[in-house]
């Protein structure tokens, strides 16, 4: 008896209704029906239900008498099987699979067909025992599909090969998707309870392994077979059914239950295993008909269309795998022969400039584990064979009986233009890599330290910069100027010994800056920062003294003209008791120069002609009030002068009488002037010979200095003097005299003078050298304490980076170190030493 609240009627509803049952077939929990809008809960005395607006009524339970229509009708298991599960759904569903369906359909059962199967089902599982059949049905869903596989899959499989067997492997793969996916759906019910309470498989996983079990592990060599003979015709170039391999790929995923495990142990070992003979004996083909750019191309497609491979129809965890196989048989064991075959390999191809192949052999043996060491050894032992080609040409010339010079652009420009080329098919086609940058550099270091003839290479590069820098010198724009200037900083990065560079660069630099033929003071600061970019401030902060020496002497300059006006009105008066009259100074300037930032000058000491007396006393004058506590030194060696001569020219052709006098302005330097003014002051200066001896009274200049002055004055293109005999070697018995009728074209003429002074003080460059490895000595020993040799030896060679030098010379620096009581030898310990506080 059902009491409704609120005075309505219930509609009584018989539970055996089966048209009531299936309306709403998917209730929460087991024991619970449910139909039109009432949900039933069966307890022991009473049940209670709720209908759709939430409202509850109480059932009070009949008497249980039999054949009421409110008792439920038990469905025997065969019945409910034969005549409503399989043969309205399962018969179906086979019936479908086997003869094909319309793909329009978007469902294989409509839904009230799917509602009637799966209602039976569930009641056929919610009946009381002994009649629940939950068990049975779990069991007769998997023979069902076993027996359709067995009776109807295997067959149709058996008797295919090849293409086929993987095309109708696919087709059933497909089927038992289906077919597993709608017997999941009526047998739902199981998966919701009866799997999960007795820890079985799903009704989609006990499918599968069916499938894997019956089917699968059946066909699976003949099928893995099919797809290894296919990829590998569409490596030889055939067209393939990409698609068919791909649902095959995705079959072997899908046995694998979640994981790769068969895709792997199936499939993916047996294709590396099949790529591996298949790519070795293509290798060996290639290796052995084409050349080696030939044979990299071909490398590099095979290489690409594994990769494609892999992106079109094989799982992504298998690409490194594949490439790894291929890159073994193809680069890997073929390298040595490929890099070394002759015409061909890496040096032939760097000969030959071949630069795509280069970049290609490059990027394939970067794939290899170290397979870029060999190509870098074989392009240092090209570039040093280059490069030795230069220093070995340099030297034939010599041999040859060409003159050796410290100025030698060609030679230095070669060296250039060979980094330059080389530095970029590093930075391009080898793409920066540390390794060829490390054989760029070991095989520079190897032959631009390699010297000949009596130059160092250091001086030839220090030169070709002077000549570069230098006023009169290369005819370069500014930005070939920094071009240049850059390519041979990066050249002089290969020097081992940079402070020997340092000193001659040093005085050449001196010497441009002192006698104003410095091109431009922005390209001499460029170069003097490019430097010191490469060996810090320590390097070049004496060529940076010398700049800003000069740079202030504009001032002191200015100061010094300034000051002259009342320095001239005192000096007669200081000259009044004088035998002579003080003789005015001409225009002069004076740069002053730190004694610490510039080359070691020689003093040469002469008698002065009175007008450059007069300029440096007064000069002096004026230092002393300003700077009492500094000395002056002069250094007349490097001074300039401008001495005008005024000479009568020879007569035209049929006069008698010599032409107009004409005054020249000699551009020369100030020992040169010392001895044309003191062998001009007489009037009579022209008619009179002078013999060295005499000469040499007069200015009291040194020999050697005072030859080099006549030789400049009587050898050279304009001659000032006439030398008796004549000749190009100055002699001590040699007479000299005016040269009356000298003529030139130009009114300005420069008279150079030989530069007799070397280049650098190779004893300075050793004492600096001596007292840097003391030092550095000190201060390792200073910071360890204690060293044996070896340790000692090898630290200092690692801090010395101006120089290297020989470990004797080291040895001998420590004994003098030992002698002079820095450091003592342990005499615990042989070979070891101790710093001494």
């Amino acid at each position: 008896q059902v009491v409704a609240p609120h005075g309505r009627t219930p509609d009584l509803l018989r539970r055996d209704a089966p048209s009531d049952r299936a309306a709403l077939p998917d209730q929460g929990r087991s024991g619970a029906l449910a139909w039109g809008g009432v949900a039933e809960k069966e307890e022991y005395g009473a049940s209670s239900r709720t209908n759709q607006l939430g409202e509850r009524a109480c059932v009070v339970p009949l008497e249980n008498t039999q054949g009421t229509m409110f008792s439920p009708k038990i469905i025997p298991l065969e019945e409910g099987w034969t005549n409503e599960i399989k043969a309205k759904a399962i018969d179906v569903l086979e019936e479908m699979l086997n003869n094909g369906f319309d793909k329009r359909s978007q469902q294989l059962f409509a839904p009230k067909e799917y509602v009637q199967t799966y209602t039976t089902c569930y009641n056929m599982c919610t009946q009381r025992s002994p009649y629940n059949w939950s068990e049975q049905l779990y069991q007769r869903h998997g023979d069902t599909i076993c027996a359709y596989l067995t009776d109807t899959v295997l067959p149709a499989l058996g008797h295919q090969r090849g293409e086929f067997l993987l095309t109708e492997l696919t087709k059933r793969w497909a089927n038992h998707k289906i077919m597993n996916r709608w017997m999941q759906k009526f047998f739902m019910y199981l998966d919701r309870y009866y799997v999960k309470h007795h820890s079985l498989p799903t009704l989609d996983v006990a499918g599968l392994k069916h499938f894997k079990t019956l089917v699968y592990n059946e066909v699976k060599k003949d099928a893995v077979a099919a797809i290894i003979a296919l990829v590998d015709a569409e490596r030889d170039g055939s067209i393939i059914d990409r698609g068919l391999v791909k649902h095959c790929v995705e079959l072997l995923e899908a046995m694998g239950m979640g994981s790769l495990d068969a895709y792997v142990s199936d499939f993916e070992d047996q294709l590396l295993v099949s790529s591996k003979e298949y790519y070795k004996r293509k290798s060996l083909e290639w290796v052995e008909s084409d050349d080696t750019p030939t044979y990299l191309i071909k490398a590099e497609r095979a290489l690409d269309a594994e990769k494609a491979r892999v992106s079109n129809y094989l799982n992504s965890a298998s690409e490194p795998k594949l490439l790894r196989v291929c890159e073994l048989e193809i680069l890997e064991l073929r390298e040595t022969t490929l890099l070394e075959k002759d015409g061909s390999g890496c040096r032939a191809l760097l000969q030959n400039d071949r630069a795509a192949d280069l970049a290609r052999m490059y990027r394939l043996f970067s794939r290899v584990p170290n397979g870029l060491p060999p190509m870098a050894q074989l392009v240092k032992a090209h570039v040093e064979a280059m490069g030795n080609d230069v220093i070995t040409r340099r030297e034939a010339r010599l041999d040859a009986g060409e003159k050796d010079s410290n100025q030698d652009p060609g030679f230095v420009k070669e060296l250039l233009a060979l980094h330059d080329k080389y530095l970029g098919v590093v930075a391009e086609q080898f793409a920066g890599n540390s390794l060829f940058q490390k054989a760029l550099k070991e095989a520079f270091v190897e032959f631009v330290n390699r010297d000949v003839g009596k130059f160092t290479n250091a001086e030839l590069m220090s030169s070709f910069c002077d000549r570069i820098l230098k006023s009169g010198g290369e005819k370069l724009s500014d930005e070939d100027v920094e071009a240049y200037l850059e390519k041979t900083v990066q050249l002089f990065s290969y020097l081992t010994d940079k402070d020997l560079f340092a000193e001659i660069y040093r005085n050449q630099l001196a010497k441009r800056l002192l006698n104003q033929r410095s091109a431009s003071d922005d390209a001499e600061r460029l170069m003097i920062g490019k430097l010191k970019l490469r060996c810090g401030s320590q390097f070049t902060g004496k060529m940076e003294g010398m700049l800003n020496d000069l740079a202030i002497a504009a001032d002191h300059q200015a100061d010094f003209d300034a000051a002259l006006p009342g320095l001239l009105a005192a000096q007669p008066s200081a000259s009044s008791d004088s035998a002579q009259p003080a003789v005015a100074p001409p225009e002069f300037a004076v740069q002053v120069l730190t004694t610490g930032y510039w080359p070691s000058f020689p003093a040469v000491d002469a008698r002065l002609p009175p007008e450059i007396v007069a300029c440096t006393t007064i000069f002096k004058t004026y230092y002393d009030k300003k700077n009492s506590k500094r000395r002056l030194s002069w250094m007349y060696a490097l001074g300039n002068a401008t001495v005008k001569g005024t000479f009568h020219q020879k007569p035209k052709a049929g006069a008698t009488k010599p032409g107009p006098p004409k005054t020249f302005d000699f551009q020369i330097v100030t020992l040169q002037a010392v001895v044309l003014l003191a062998l001009g002051a007489d009037a009579s200066a022209t008619r009179q010979t002078w013999d060295y001896e005499a000469i040499r009274a007069r200015v009291e200049l040194p020999d050697d200095h005072l030859k080099r002055v006549l030789h400049s004055l009587a050898c050279s293109k304009y001659k000032l003097l006439l030398k008796t005999p004549a000749g190009n070697t100055i002699k001590q018995s040699d007479k000299f005299k005016l040269n009356a009728g000298f003529s030139c074209p130009m009114r300005k003429v420069r008279i150079p003078m030989a530069n007799l002074d070397e280049s650098h003080n190779p004893k300075r460059v050793e004492e600096d050298r001596t007292v840097a490895i003391e030092a550095a000595v000190v201060r390792i020993m200073k910071a360890r304490k204690t060293l044996d040799h070896q340790q000692l030896l090898a630290e200092v060679l690692s801090q010395l980076a101006f120089f290297r030098p020989n470990p004797k010379v080291i040895k001998r620096r420590i004994e003098a170190l030992i002698d002079r009581e820095y450091l003592e030898r342990d005499p615990d310990t042989p070979n070891s030493y101790r710093y001494l506080a």
